[in-house]
C-alpha cells in the first residue's frame, strides 16, 4: 500500500528536542513540529518571555510542547537536560540544534573570553548534546544542526560566529558518515537573513537588511516559519535518504555573484 506525502510529512508519533527552541528560527520550529504531530521538548538558557510566550501558544492550541531550562555549555545544565528526559525515555526521534550566540565585532575588539563563548554554545555543546543523547535514537531518528550564510561566506564582523558556524557544520558532516549505519541520519539547515531578535546586536542592521533583499532573487527575506518547513521535512519521513546534506533557505541569495 503506497504511503502519501502528508504522511511522510508528518512528525505523529515522533518526540523530538529543539535546542534553542523558544525564540526566533526556534520557536517557529518548535510550534511547526507540534502542529505536525510531534511531541517537542524546547530547551532554553535566558529570555523568560519568549519561553511563557510558546507555553501560552502551546496551551491556547493543545500543542505537546514542554520547556526546558539549562546551560548546554555546562555540565550542570546537560544533567538537568537529561534529567528532564528520563532514566528509561523518552526515545528521541530528532534533535534539532538552533542554540547560538555570538560577537558581532571587528577582529581588533575580540578576545579569548569572546572566543570561548561563542565557540562553547555554537560548537562545544552541539558535540556534547549529541554524546549525550546519542543513545536515545534508533533507526529513523534525524540530526539537525541550524546553520547561517557565515559558514562559507564572509560578513561584516562575523569572524568568531561564522567560524563556529563552519566548525558545527563539519562536525554535523562527520557525525552524518559516523551515525549513518546505525541508521541516524544528520543533515544541515542554513538559513539566510531572517528577521529575528539577533539583528538587534548586529551593526548597521537596517542597512544590512535592506541590501540583502536588494541582492535576493526572491526580493525578500525568508521567514523564520520557512526554515522551520524546510526542518519539518528534514526531521520526517519523507527524507529518509537525505544524509550529510546541507538544505539553504536563503530566497535564492546565494546562488547570485
Amino acid at each position: 500500500m503506497s504511503v502519501s506525502g502528508n504522511d511522510l510529512l508528518s512528525l505523529r508519533n515522533k518526540t523530538i528536542l529543539v535546542a534553542g527552541g523558544t525564540r526566533g528560527i526556534g520557536q517557529a520550529i518548535s510550534l511547526r513540529f507540534a502542529r505536525a504531530g510531534a511531541k517537542v521538548i524546547a530547551s532554553y538558557l535566558r529570555n523568560q518571555q519568549p519561553a511563557e510566550d510558546l507555553r501560552t501558544i502551546a496551551a491556547e492550541e493543545g500543542l505537546a510542547i514542554s520547556l526546558c531550562r539549562a546551560d548546554l555549555t555546562s555540565e550542570k545544565g546537560l544533567e538537568q537536560l537529561d534529567l528532564s528526559l528520563g532514566e528509561s525515555g523518552p526515545h528521541l526521534s530528532g534533535l534539532v540544534y538552533c542554540a547560538a550566540t555570538g560577537i558581532h565585532r571587528p577582529i581588533d575588539e575580540l578576545n579569548d573570553r569572546h572566543f570561548d563563548w561563542t565557540f562553547n554554545l555554537n560548537v562545544r555543546a552541539f558535540f556534547k548534546l549529541i554524546k549525550l543523547t546519542k543513545a536515545r535514537f534508533s533507526a529513523g531518528s534525524s540530526i539537525v544542526a541550524v546553520s547561517s550564510w557565515g559558514a562559507t561566506r564572509v560578513l561584516p564582523n562575523y569572524s568568531l560566529v561564522g567560524s563556529s558556524k563552519g566548525a558545527l557544520e563539519s562536525l554535523a558532516r562527520h557525525f552524518a558518515a559516523e551515525l549513518a549505519p546505525s541508521g541516524i541520519r544528520v543533515n544541515i539547515l542554513t538559513a539566510g537573513a531572517v528577521l529575528t531578535d539577533a539583528w538587534k546586536v548586529i551593526p548597521n542592521s537596517e542597512a544590512r537588511i535592506a541590501e540583502t533583499i536588494r541582492r535576493t532573487p526572491a526580493g525578500r527575506l525568508v521567514t523564520a516559519e520557512e526554515v522551520a518547513y524546510g526542518a519539518q521535512f528534514l526531521c520526517s519521513d519523507a527524507a529518509s535518504g537525505i544524509v550529510g546534506h546541507t538544505l539553504v533557505l536563503d530566497g535564492g541569495m546565494g546562488i547570485m555573484a
